[in-house]
């Protein structure tokens, strides 16, 4: 693997090295395969969850809710399939633990649901709610992602995105390869999705500075995906070459009628959800002038038009074909292509005219590439009829090129007024003369009698075919200036200039002129959740001000009203990529990795900055590896370490010894995969911070080299006036901001305060998940003599009233912290902690000056006698300040810090 001087492995041994790479890459085929896998199936359970939804909330389902019961109860089960004796234990432990009232409460809300009302379940003594932090949104953080985003021209690398269908082979080559070919004439790059990939699609949209959406019908999905397109302030175009989504044009269109009766509708249906994706978009795109017109006619007023062209595959295959000699022949071919059975009526345009030129003229043969359905009069005619099935375009063309004229019959009607003159295209090019109804795209090009015939009769029709068959002179003089006409036309380079130039331009040189650092963190605003989270928002600004462009790559929740797929957003003054993360693939996660390979090509950062990752997985940084993007990592909590956050043993204990040693645990094998996949990534790094001294002594000693970890402490928001003094005689405000869980002590604290003999105190419990949607902590499972109350999580902007309401903070964490963000803030506001220690939540606690430690210890009795001590003397937090407050860190400290390192690392 190639390095840099600030790759921090040419410090190790080759062969260590090696080893993790080949561990690394072992793991992630492995993984690549589970995540798909659980990608797949999460994908299924999305749908089932919300078919189950709309069945539980139907009138049906509730009203047929006592016969089900009383069906379970035949069988000796509840409603949802639990035995019985099951259920009369868990009623009876219910009771034990937490009184009749909460048993009460729990069965009552229990019918309520089941009836299809709404209850809250923090109410009701639901102590954990079913969902996932991860994929969990509060409906305010919805209204989130769909708030308009400025148009990306200036901060993302100009990219076209072409949302089309490609089932229909001509119209794929025709409209969406050939644009491709065209635009990247122009130097966009260009990305085509198939429409029916909507996940793809909707992520694709987030990165394009263009869009299109061709032949798109105005499905659910499909209109979301405009939808999202106008959210970007895209302006989409809506790109067509044929008139089908006019219901009415298509019933006067004959050919339809040959169709059978379930055909038709479906053409007809197909109209009007064309037409209305087309609404949807607000601007057209056609392919002839009349289709243009037909657009306006429905209301789009931005029409524009880009004709069908020649290509280089076309031009190449004509090169290919050996040279046409124009000479007397024995047999005279006459070709026409037909594209489906719709042809049919088409066909009887040429028919008469046809039939009486091939019986006045023995030599002339007829030669049908595609579907047609003959009549009887041409029976007579059979031995002269030569039928070819379907052909790849090369060999049609070769076919075509050995023909001797070539037909293109049309109704007359609007619906074939807006076709295109492919079929005068590819007989040129390849140097066959052609005969044209006069339809609009033909009666442009051709020249009647000069490079080509028009002909609207019978008469007309057997009078050029004859002229032609007769006249050899006559056929190599259209065919050549037929040829000259094309070339001079429709060349690719021509069109491009001519027709797409000035509607989309050339792309911009993309040359950011600020560093730019992509920063990764599995939450971001809306969703702020954890430490971690805080100081990766709290950066964005201070960096931006030391001249940092500064972009966000998070993981996004499950959205009803938005497909699967990315989201771009702004949060704290940045551009925000949000990736749905997936289960089951949260060590190394290739799928988030191609995320990140997708942003980077459209926000081109310098430098990433990996904080949380969790979910996202490592194969991020092998990325930046392969494209040598180089990267920091901040080693908040001990994910890299270990398979759980705040622990430093796999079993879910903490012990003192400073080491972990993985091989202890029962998933050994497990365990060593992950840690060389975690090891590689860290070595991989151009720097580790470490928020505090403790923190990284944890590091060195399981292996991480000391010269690579820099301490980094994270700022915090300062108050933005004094702390406003109690009331004296007032009860003693204790808060505790951990969430549930024994790892930040919540059990310890409800043991503690469930100990205590006073009354007079009051806990404040922050729970921090309300801001996603659902409740973690019920109030009725503290039975305690003082008061508690439940509140959500407090915004950076509320940290002032939250604290005002506080006199201690209670901080007795079972690990041993990375930082502490929450102790910082209660200091710099003089609030009391107490703290377990060591770990680096309580590198700023001076026992007994602003706050006690405790050891870490999962025993009451040290937290208890610490609380029972300030209850004794409430009144010492009548009036107290914090008297070290000067020794805490800032976020202009921590900027300040970031970007040296960044440009060190850069050379800048």
């Amino acid at each position: 693997m190639q390095r840099s001087a600030h790759d921090p492995v040419s410090q190790t041994d080759d062969s260590d090295a090696d080893a993790f790479l080949h561990a690394a890459e072992s793991y992630r085929s492995s993984a690549r395969l589970n995540a798909i896998r659980a990608d797949g199936l999460q994908e299924e359970l999305k749908i089932m969850r919300r078919q189950t939804r709309l069945m539980r909330n139907s009138l049906s389902w509730r009203i047929t809710l006592p016969l089900r019961v009383i069906r379970s109860l035949s069988l000796g089960k509840s409603p949802k399939g639990t035995p019985l004796s099951e259920v009369k234990e868990r009623i009876k432990d219910i009771a034990r633990e937490n009184g009749l009232r909460v048993l009460a409460l729990r069965i009552s809300a229990a019918i309520l649901r089941r009836l299809g009302i709404k209850t809250h379940r923090l109410a009701i003594g639901a102590r954990h709610a079913a969902e996932d932090p991860l994929f969990s949104c509060s409906k305010e953080a919805e209204t989130f992602y769909t708030r308009p985003v400025a148009r990306s021209v200036t901060t993302l690398s100009p990219r076209f995105l072409i949302i089309a269908d490609l089932n229909i082979k001509q119209c794929v080559k025709y409209r969406v390869q050939q644009k491709k070919e065209l635009l990247t004439s122009l130097g966009w790059e260009v990305c085509i999705i198939d429409w029916q990939d909507t996940a793809r699609a909707m992520s694709e949209i987030q990165v394009a500075t263009q869009v299109i959406f061709y032949r798109v019908p105005g499905y659910d999905d499909a209109l979301q995906l405009v939808r999202e397109a106008h959210r970007l302030n895209l302006s989409p175009r809506w790109e067509v070459d044929d008139l089908i989504f006019d219901r009415s044009e298509y019933l006067k269109n004959t050919n339809i009628h040959v169709l059978k009766k379930k055909e038709q509708r479906g053409l007809l249906d197909g109209a009007d959800l064309f037409r209305l994706c087309l609404l949807e978009c607000g601007r057209g795109l056609a392919s002839t002038s009349k289709l243009a017109q037909a657009m306006r006619n429905i209301g789009i007023s931005d029409v524009a038009v880009v004709e069908n062209a020649l290509d280089g595959e076309t031009l190449a295959v004509a090169k290919s074909l050996p040279q046409l000699s124009f000479r007397e022949k024995e047999a005279i071919y006459i070709c026409y292509g037909s594209g489906s059975r719709a042809h049919d009526v088409d066909f009887k345009e040429v028919q008469a005219g046809l039939i009486a030129a091939m019986k006045a003229e023995p030599r002339l043969r007829l030669r049908i590439i595609g579907s047609l359905t003959l009549s009887d009069a041409f029976e007579s005619l059979q031995e002269r009829i030569e039928t070819i099935s379907e052909l790849s375009y090369a060999e049609y063309l070769s076919v075509l090129a050995d023909s001797d004229i070539a037909i293109a019959p049309l109704e007359d009607t609007l619906f074939n007024d807006c076709k295109s003159n492919i079929k005068f295209l590819e007989a040129s090019i390849v140097g066959v003369a052609s005969v044209c109804s006069p339809a609009n795209a033909f009666a442009n090009v051709v020249r009647d009698g000069e490079n080509g015939f028009l002909a609207s009769s019978a008469s007309v029709w057997q009078e050029r075919l004859l002229a032609l068959a007769q006249d050899v002179s006559l056929r190599h003089a259209l065919a050549t200036a037929a040829r000259r006409d094309v070339l001079e036309l429709y060349m690719p380079e021509k069109i491009a200039r001519n027709q797409l130039f000035p509607l989309y331009g050339a792309p911009s040189a993309f040359t950011p002129e600020k560093m730019r650092v992509l920063m990764a963190n599995v939450f971001f605003a809306p969703r702020s959740f954890g430490g971690a989270t805080i100081v990766a928002e709290a950066m964005v600004k201070p960096l931006q001000e030391r001249q940092c462009e500064v972009s966000v790559l998070t993981c996004r929740p499950d959205l009803d009203q938005k497909p699967s797929g990315n989201i771009r957003y702004v949060a704290c003054g940045s551009d925000v990529l949000s990736v749905l993360p997936g289960r089951g693939a949260s060590v190394d996660n290739p799928t988030i990795a191609d995320d990140l390979a997708r942003w980077a090509d459209a926000w081109r950062p310098d430098l990433v900055h990996f904080h949380a990752i969790q979910e996202m997985g490592t194969a991020m940084l092998r990325l930046c590896q392969a494209r040598q993007i180089p990267y920091v990592i901040t080693l908040h909590d001990c994910w890299w370490l270990s398979d759980q956050l705040f622990l430093t043993k796999d079993d879910g204990s903490y012990h003192l010894d400073k080491k972990i040693h993985p091989k202890r645990s029962t998933y050994e094998h497990y365990l060593q995969a992950r840690r060389a996949v975690a090891r590689q990534g860290i070595l991989g790094a151009a720097a580790l911070l470490s928020p505090s001294e403790e923190h990284k002594r944890l590091y060195v000693n399981n292996g991480v080299p000391a010269e690579r970890i820099f301490i980094n402490r994270n700022g915090f928001c300062w108050p933005a006036r004094p702390h406003r003094p109690r009331e004296p005689g007032s009860l003693v405000r204790f808060a505790f901001v951990g969430g549930v869980g024994h790892i930040k002590g919540y059990e310890l604290i409800q043991e503690c305060m469930a100990s205590l003999t006073q009354s007079n105190w009051e806990l404040v419990l922050v729970d921090n998940t309300l801001n996603l949607g659902f409740p973690s902590i019920d109030p009725n499972e503290w039975r305690v003599r003082g008061k508690v109350t439940v509140v959500p999580a407090y915004s950076q902007s509320g940290l002032d009233e939250f604290y005002d309401k506080v006199d201690v903070l209670l901080f007795p964490s079972q690990w041993r912290e990375s930082y502490g963000l929450s102790v910082r803030e209660a200091l710099s506001r003089d609030v009391w902690v107490i703290s377990t220690a060591p770990g680096g939540q309580s590198e700023e606690i001076v026992e007994g000056v602003n706050g006690n430690l405790i050891p870490i210890t999962d025993k009451v009795g040290p937290l208890k006698k610490a609380v029972e001590a300030l209850l004794q003397n409430p009144a010492r937090f009548d009036r107290y300040t914090n008297p070290l407050k000067d020794r805490l860190p800032t976020y202009d400290r921590q900027a300040d810090e970031l970007v040296t390192l960044y440009k060190k690392i850069l050379g800048r």
